[in-house]
């Protein structure tokens, strides 16, 4: 039982997980669950209870049963004594000044990176205003590499998302290319099928892979297919770079997603047995989100927030190239406008970054949401300042397949200008070459008869 009073009134809190939801900030997902503060007083007394707690408590009252969730074992087997010494005297809110200090730098957060478990990195989150959350963020690097080198300071990389309602070949083609030429593409050419078919599925790798090879693009190719389906393809002899999967942060959200730890485990190192890195074997790819847990039935009175976090403990387990948050994709009953969608996403890359992670944003929102593109310009700045590893590239910022606004060419382009920032080296030394951008970064005029151009048509 934790407590505190205000004001001669007394607010107690049953266990660790009712003070972290009551912690929580404000969002449409927790008041849908049940489990948000009835008041602001609440929540300030619920956030001044959580400063107060040791870290050393979130490994021994687990939020949910360790023998009821495979996930919960996960960040209970594989916490790191050795790393957690550094901060095991601390409390949530000591915590919280140790991260903000000149003294704890870059070198020494990832020392201590495996000792954090996800409840305690969305408990300090809690704690935090959005500069707080960016501040911290912006001195993680989270480096990690494939085919080129993603999430080193002064860098920012673009998935390029060249989508299409039926599959189309030529559509996504044309796309691809568009994306390539505005210097996007980075991170990963990831395309979201219209069908989990392997047969397309395969098409759609074929297409990518061909590209890469004609053009020697440093890059790395998936299609978001069910890891079932990627297996599957593996087996055939495919050619998939990066093993994609949606995840969730307990066990029964993820069951909803037809995964499980042991079917995770075989696609790893089915994908890691292929070799297809030059420079590194990152070969995983996680999309996740507030709100899966909540939308599957499967939150177990956890906040929403935290069941994010929690996903990101199965995401380390795998040393993926690539992690995001489709922190607006879900919609407003999770989080219902562009402040609660901002806040999220500050959380989402915070915690990621916190625990070791690569983490991007799809800076995004559903058509019905109370949000609209300067929340997301806001956004989009802001997570740049925070040192996000990569965000998406889509034609106009539209998905035609996913009917949800997201991020443009453009948008990466005005991120790099504003913030000094630039593609991964490789990449960028091939857009020299390619002479689609100048030493200086600069998009430069395309001739209509560039090779890339002309590859459309063919």
């Amino acid at each position: 039982m934790f407590k505190f009073t205000v004001r001669n009134i007394v607010y107690r809190f049953q266990d660790l997980k009712t003070l972290l939801a009551k912690a929580s900030p404000y969002r449409t997902g927790d008041v849908l669950a049940g489990v948000c503060a009835e008041s602001y007083e609440e929540r300030v007394a619920a956030q001044i209870a959580l400063a107060d707690v040791p870290l050393r408590m979130f490994l021994n009252e687990v939020i949910i049963p360790y023998e009821q969730d495979e996930v919960t074992r996960l960040i209970i087997d594989s916490h790191d004594v050795n790393a957690f010494a550094l901060i095991s005297s601390l409390t949530v809110g000591e915590f919280r000044d140790w991260l903000l200090s000149d003294e704890t730098d870059t070198a020494t957060l990832k020392k201590i990176e495996v000792g954090i478990t996800p409840e305690m990195a969305a408990a300090v989150s809690k704690l935090m205003r959005n500069q707080d959350l960016i501040a911290v963020a912006k001195k993680c690097e989270v480096v990690t590499k494939f085919r080129n080198t993603i999430g080193l300071k002064g860098h920012f990389s673009t998935r390029l998302q060249p989508n299409h309602p039926t599959d189309d070949l030529k559509g996504i083609a044309a796309s691809m290319i568009d994306g390539l030429l505005y210097g996007s593409g980075d991170a990963v050419i990831g395309i979201n099928p219209a069908t989990d078919s392997p047969a397309v599925v395969q098409n759609l790798l074929e297409l990518i892979d061909n590209v890469r090879q004609q053009f020697d693009i440093p890059s790395q190719s998936c299609v978001l297919s069910h890891i079932t389906s990627t297996l599957e393809l593996i087996n055939k002899g495919a050619p998939v770079d990066l093993c994609f999967q949606s995840i969730g942060g307990t066990e029964k959200t993820n069951t909803s997603f037809g995964i499980n730890l042991a079917l995770l485990d075989e696609a790893y190192q089915a994908t890691l047995s292929l070799n297809r890195g030059t420079i590194g074997n990152n070969v995983m790819y996680f999309e996740t989100g507030q709100g899966s847990a909540l939308s599957a039935n499967a939150n177990h009175g956890v906040d929403q927030q935290t069941c994010e976090t929690r996903a990101y403990a199965i995401a380390r387990k795998y040393k993926p190239l690539l992690v995001n948050t489709v922190v607006g994709f879900i919609g407003p009953e999770y989080l219902y406008d562009g402040k609660q969608i901002i806040r999220a996403a500050l959380e989402d890359h915070f915690c990621g970054k916190l625990l070791g992670l690569p983490m991007g944003v799809d800076v995004c929102y559903t058509n019905h949401a109370e949000a609209d593109q300067d929340d997301m310009d806001n956004l989009l700045t802001l997570i740049g300042v925070a040192g996000c590893n990569f965000i998406m590239g889509i034609p106009g910022s539209d998905d035609i397949m996913l009917n949800y606004q997201s991020t443009s060419f453009h948008d990466a382009l005005y991120l790099r200008k504003v913030l000094g920032l630039r593609p991964a080296p490789e990449f960028e030394r091939w857009l020299i070459k390619q002479g689609i951008v100048d030493e200086s970064g600069n998009i430069l005029t395309v001739n209509p008869s560039h090779k890339l151009l002309t590859a459309i048509v063919k």
